[in-house]
């Protein structure tokens, strides 16, 4: 009978080996490999006798058999009968524990193994998990030789996820302009800064993951590592929550995070010009400009403002004071709106209005409200041309100018009292407008009504209006009080004063309360006051 040696994965020109069984012995015959082919192994050879039982063997013969290669049946052992050998499986563990490998010796006159059978010698190695039924089966019916199968694979721990932090605000500012309806950019609107009111939410934590344990082949469990737990990214004037998984903001400010800090900011700061690369700017605290104000662009902040460059035709609101270390060019377009004081070195051609001072050195050619004083002082102390109502009193070295330009200068009233009036008054009109035509519904429906043709709907309607009335009625009361309040404040004497300190020129006109003049000759070094229905010219107190 006969049988071929096999080992690991052979290739096709590697030698081999027969052994067969004669009626007068058992015989050897060795072939030699073909080119780099690798020889037959002493080895190999002596396994494959232990494996049929040969008994009583040459190992003399077996040796010279091998070493010489040259094809010829040696005979190595006496007449014996043969053993016939089912397919065996061996198993491989890997070091990991992590898969388990079959590696099948053929049948030698016997049969292949089952999947039952391949089952069992997994169980008996120890393998009991993640075993490929599909794998088994395809060696049972395909058997592969030599060669290392894996049937087995383990689960690996999935390890947990590590804590995070959930942030409510742009961590990564991209300048992204505007894109408008009619499809145009607006490159102004960049939204660059991130405002956030105290007590706000900025971050929270959430919580690490435990993770998924795993399994190796022969059952063991492999733990998971747990996530580990996100710290709070706990910068300035930032505080965390009761519950300590949170921060919120201590103050009013711009929120920003860097070096891995969440921060709020009560100061903004610009450290060039305000312009396409920053766009409008708008904070709920201070902002402070280190360039220019290029013209179009808008500044408004909730606190302060200082710009240590020029202003443009730019419009700047603050809440607080605006304060321009240089001045404003205005270009006519300048707007300078502030709760508190105006103070800067010169400002011309611009709209400014102040809730408190205006401190300058000249201010030419604009529209100023002043609700307290205004004080030109310095090297010039100059205000010409345009309009001035300041709430109550100026202080200047020169008023207009030798060329008489036109100059309208108003104190003793505030001027946000006056725009107030002239609001209240637009509002009055306008729900007494409001007023007459509920009256005229409400009659074309009571007429309906008497004569039994009112229908649902129109019953509603009704009630609608009758309620509209009531309560355009109440709010007209309330605002015609509102009113006789004003009056009263603008109709009292008014203390408003103007000193000056140099000249005032022929072309400006001064009012003071209800009074009016216009100065026809130069006046110097003086107080202009009311006294009674007049305007009067006296020194300075």
């Amino acid at each position: 009978m006969f049988t071929g040696g096999i080992r690991g994965e052979r290739n096709v020109n590697d030698g081999f080996f027969e052994i067969r069984f004669f009626d007068d012995g058992v015989y050897l015959t060795v072939y030699p490999p073909e080119g780099k082919g690798k020889a037959v192994d002493v080895d190999e050879v002596l396994n494959k006798l232990q494996r049929k039982k040969v008994k009583n063997y040459d190992r003399k013969i077996v040796n010279e058999c091998v070493a010489k290669a040259n094809k010829v049946p040696a005979k190595i052992a006496e007449p014996q009968q043969e053993e016939i050998l089912d397919a065996q499986a061996s198993v491989f563990i890997a070091p990991d524990r992590m898969k388990a490998f079959l590696a099948l010796l053929p049948p030698e006159g016997g049969r292949m193994l089952t999947k039952d059978e391949l089952l069992n010698i997994l169980k008996e190695n120890g393998v009991i998990f993640g075993i490929n039924d599909l794998v088994l089966e395809s060696i049972v019916i395909n058997p592969v030789y030599g060669k290392m199968i894996c049937v087995a694979e383990g689960v690996p721990p999935v390890d947990g996820k590590n804590g995070s932090v959930e942030f409510y605000f742009n961590i990564k500012k991209e300048a992204k302009p505007r894109i408008l309806a009619d499809g145009s950019v607006d490159f102004r609107e960049l939204n660059i800064v991130e405002n956030v009111r105290k007590g706000q939410k900025l971050c929270t934590l959430i919580p690490p993951e435990n993770g998924t344990p795993g399994k190796t082949v022969l059952g063991t469990d492999i733990p998971a590592k747990p996530g580990k737990p996100a710290s709070l990214p706990r910068g300035k004037n930032v505080e965390p929550d009761e519950d300590g998984q949170s921060l919120i903001a201590s103050i009013d400010g711009q929120v920003e995070y860097s070096d891995e800090k969440v921060n709020v900011y009560a100061t903004y700061e610009v450290h060039a010009d305000v312009d396409n690369s920053t766009g409008n700017i708008t904070f709920i605290g201070n902002i402070i400009i280190k360039g220019n104000v290029l013209s179009g662009f808008t500044v408004e902040a909730g606190g302060n403002v200082e710009v240590w460059g020029v202003v443009e035709g730019a419009v700047i609101k603050a809440g607080g004071d605006i304060v321009l270390r240089r001045g404003m060019q205005g270009l006519g377009k300048g707007i300078l709106v502030c709760g508190g004081d105006i103070i800067a070195r010169y400002i011309e051609n611009s709209n400014i209005e102040a809730g408190n001072d205006i401190k300058a050195e000249a201010i030419m050619h604009s529209n100023v409200k002043c609700g307290n004083k205004l004080e030109l002082s310095g090297r010039k102390g100059l205000l010409v041309g345009g309009t001035c109502k300041v709430g109550k009193e100026i202080e200047a070295k020169v008023i207009g100018s030798y060329m008489a330009t036109s100059t309208d200068i108003e104190v003793g009233v505030d001027p946000r009292l006056r725009e107030k009036y002239k609001q209240v008054k637009d509002e009055i009109s306008a729900v007494e407008n409001d007023l007459k035509k509920s009256d005229q519904a409400i009659n074309l429906l009571k007429k309906l009504q008497i004569a039994g043709m009112l229908t649902e709907d129109k019953e509603n309607m009704l009630n609608k209006a009758l309620r509209t009335k009531i309560f355009l009625t109440n709010k007209l009361v309330d605002l015609k009080e509102e009113l006789s309040e004003i009056e009263v404040a603008l109709q009292q004497d008014s203390f408003g004063k103007i000193k000056v300190y140099n000249y005032i020129y022929p072309g400006v006109k001064v009012t003071i309360g209800t009074s009016s003049m216009r100065i026809r000759e130069n006046l110097q070094y003086c107080t202009l006051y009311r006294d009674g229905a007049d305007i009067r010219v006296g020194p300075i107190d």
